[in-house]
């Protein structure tokens, strides 16, 4: 399979205090069900967990892994609660809202290293300070507004003289049609499209302005699922972060790989190769630590995501770092 050849080519609660060693033959016989729920439809920052199913290793790990895709209304917090997911990929900002309100979730692994919000400015607009008395698109999120405010903040602008309007999740369409000056979004997808139509799009990364660098997007499990599979499930974060560092550590040659494995692993056809390759482009650094781990939560950027979190509003105090993350969660 092409995802086997990129494998090749590229050079607080606890489940148990088994080794993930000790489990592979028994995991081998019998191997263990899971459900996993992506935060969004298949796109280039679910490929590592396409490459690993598509290669064979997650069977090879004893692992029998349903990726479902979520509907339009899902909540990874409620299906996790509810006993339909074991395990989802979730917006660190949701994972916050959602401890604050008292949802028992704990992160066993982090799939994208990097915050990811930006602010995607037309022409004309050099710096985020020259957003002060222009329209600029937000969605209503708490997390939105925080971003924006740091980012213009950042610059030595003044948040308060920018004008907001909500917009939804358009984005591209509204900084295209000429409604907003600019509009919060991710970069590594409405950045990318926005940039591909129309190429002198100034993108302003969060972290690049006073932000924390801290994990955008974290696996999360509950502390019932980890009692019964927590073997399991540190073999799939191992047998994972193979599978992302291999994807990070890949050329744009190899991205035909990556991006064939995401395809065929999700069924999805409405995928497109050229726009995906785009995609991965840019997110690829972002699926690694600075030193190339993938799947890790280091506890002091967690930390003072924590401290700035609260310090942002998205939250009333600081997120519980020592009960959100997993005592065996890859990670310092």
């Amino acid at each position: 399979m092409a995802s086997a050849a990129l494998l090749a080519g590229c050079g607080g609660s606890d489940g148990g205090a088994s080794s993930s060693s000790a489990t592979t033959a028994t995991a081998a016989a019998k191997p263990t069900t899971l459900d996993l729920t992506l935060d969004f439809a298949p796109n280039a920052v679910h490929s590592g967990l396409y490459v690993a199913q598509e290669d064979g290793s997650l069977e090879a790990a004893g692992l029998d892994l349903t990726i479902r895709v979520p509907g339009s209304s899902a909540d990874g917090a409620k299906l996790l609660a509810a006993g339909r997911t074991d395990l989802a990929i979730m917006d660190i900002h949701d994972v916050a809202l959602a401890q604050q309100q008292g949802a028992e979730l704990v992160a066993v692994g982090a799939i994208v290293q990097r915050p990811l919000a930006a602010v995607l400015a037309s022409r004309g607009i050099d710096r985020p300070r020259d957003l002060e008395g222009e329209r600029v698109g937000v969605t209503g999120l708490p997390s939105d507004e925080a971003a924006l405010d740091q980012i213009v903040r950042g610059d030595g602008g003044d948040p308060k003289k920018v004008r907001r309007v909500e917009i939804g999740f358009e984005a591209v369409a509204s900084v295209l049609s000429g409604r907003v000056a600019a509009a919060i979004g991710f970069w590594n997808a409405e950045g990318v499209a926005l940039q591909a139509r129309r190429p002198d799009t100034s993108v302003f990364q969060l972290d690049a302005f006073g932000a924390p660098v801290y994990p955008e997007l974290l696996l999360m499990s509950t502390p019932a699922v980890l009692a019964e599979h927590g073997d399991a499930i540190e073999r799939l974060t191992e047998t994972l972060a193979a599978a992302y560092e291999a994807v990070a550590s890949g050329t744009d040659d190899q991205d035909a790989a990556t991006i064939e494995a995401l395809t065929a692993g999700s069924g999805d056809k409405t995928i497109d190769p050229e726009t995906t390759a785009e995609q991965l482009r840019a997110v690829r650094p972002a699926l690694v630590t600075a030193d190339g781990r993938a799947l890790a939560i280091d506890r002091a950027p967690m930390r003072a995501w924590a401290t700035w979190e609260a310090a942002s509003g998205i939250t009333t105090d600081p997120p519980d770092v020592d009960t959100l993350i997993w005592s065996r969660a890859p990670g310092r």
